[in-house]
């Protein structure tokens, strides 16, 4: 899904050259041109083989996994719109647009669809598409309302055929407003209720189909960045560098992308818009990842091209023991914000604080089938950990006017502690050589 720095990306794409595809029309030596890539690019290969799709059993026990949330909770029944969580129980890709359209899970009974009936034919199409992707598609009930029709009184007739006229309703986190006003207001004998303990509760823990994907993710986004990084010149626009990326995103048979900021402009956590000059000696900071069957990765790698200067090494090396240090703090059971607060002492004790002073934002967040998804590492957050869930290690800091320094990986909490898909970065000049 879009994130803020894909939203810059494409901004700054859109203010600035011509792309890598209308540069291809003519001759250039751009390092942008896909006419010639550079050596260690054009050495990539796709690596789709290796990504093994989510299987529909594994579909059929989430959704036995969340009947049994939604009874521990006492909610009736959850209502996924279109989105994230639509795909993780369903298979189904299904843009958002003006017209309601949902999933239903019961507590008890087969889930139902509710659609406009001019969609019909292509609900039934996703419902006997092979492999098979819906869990109980055999039995999954097509509901459909017409435009002058009021489509949540459809939902409420829905859910008076699969038994229920009274309780609660989970609504799943990221409904638009329309949908679940319209939800809300669907029977006087419903209550609309957040559908969060249920989603968050089976998407939170991953299992070994998904930490596979998930490792893949990551460990493509490492040989990406690491050619691209062999691949970089000074003089090089951060636009350049960024098309390199996604060139070789292509070349390993993913979409993805990277945010790419220099010097001064590292100090801004999600960048800037300004259009940039890789220099010899001043500090690259680049960030974002790939999509590997709906998972993401997400990792951020700091560098010079040349020599760091002093200060720059201190400041990297105080970022890097800071992510060791989260990473050492986790284990099952120790509460979300104990990862950020040994990030966050490390940075402070090193007179980078005190709290959010250089160190501006919080040390994590949960990552999966969304680039950014619960639980998060932040101060105040209780939530324990458990095995299986998945986050972002990224603490930075940033110095305004000058440059910042980032180090992002994502990581596993295992039985015994925290796992990360890939090595730390050992140094600002050479980031991707072996720890």
């Amino acid at each position: 899904m879009p994130t803020r720095r894909s939203f810059l990306l494409a901004a700054t794409a859109a203010a600035t050259a011509p792309s890598i595809a209308l540069q291809a029309q003519r001759p250039s030596s751009s390092p942008s041109s896909d006419l010639k890539l550079p050596p260690a690019i054009a050495a990539l290969t796709s690596r789709r083989s290796e990504a093994t799709p989510i299987a529909l059993a594994e579909r059929e026990q989430r959704l036995e996994r969340a009947r049994t949330l939604l009874a521990q909770h006492k909610i009736d029944a959850l209502v996924i719109a279109t989105g994230t969580s639509l795909n993780y129980f369903t298979g189904l890709r299904w843009g958002q647009s003006e017209r309601f359209f949902c999933w239903v899970l019961p507590v008890k009974g087969t889930p139902f669809v509710v659609c406009p009936v001019f969609e019909e034919g292509r609900v039934r199409e996703r419902m006997e598409a092979k492999p098979a992707t819906l869990p109980a598609a055999s039995t999954t009930k097509v509901y459909t309302w017409n435009e002058d029709e009021n489509p949540y009184a459809l939902l409420a007739k829905a859910l008076k055929e699969a038994g229920i006229t009274t309780g609660k309703i989970g609504i799943e986190e990221r409904t638009q407003f329309a949908f679940s006003d319209g939800i809300a207001h669907a029977s006087p004998s419903l209550t609309a209720v957040s559908g969060t303990p249920v989603t968050f509760g089976c998407r939170g823990v991953k299992s070994p189909a998904e930490l596979a994907l998930m490792r893949l993710a990551n460990n493509i986004t490492l040989q990406v960045y690491e050619a691209v990084y062999k691949s970089a010149q000074p003089g090089m626009t951060n636009r350049q560098f960024s098309e390199l990326v996604s060139a070789a995103y292509l070349r390993c048979g993913f979409p993805g992308d990277a945010s790419c900021q220099v010097g001064e402009y590292s100090a801004l956590p999600h960048g800037s818009l300004q259009p940039q000059v890789i220099r010899e000696n001043e500090i690259i900071l680049i960030d974002d990842g790939c999509t590997v069957e709906s998972y993401q990765s997400d990792m951020s790698r700091t560098f010079v091209l040349g020599k760091a200067t002093d200060k720059q090494k201190q400041v990297f090396d105080i970022v890097h023991k800071a992510q060791a240090a989260a990473l050492a703090a986790a284990r099952p059971g120790v509460p979300c914000h104990a990862i950020d607060d040994a990030a966050r002492k490390v940075i402070t004790d090193a007179d980078y604080g005190p709290d959010y002073k250089h160190f501006t934002h919080r040390l994590g967040h949960g990552i999966g089938m969304d680039g950014h998804e619960w639980p998060y590492l932040v101060r105040g957050n209780t939530t324990p950990l458990a095995a299986g869930m998945t986050f972002s290690d990224e603490p930075g800091i940033y110095i305004t006017g000058e440059f910042g320094v980032r180090l992002e990986d994502d990581w596993v909490v295992t039985s015994s502690g925290g796992e990360m898909f890939t090595p730390q970065s050992p140094s600002l000049e050479e980031p991707f050589a072996k720890a």
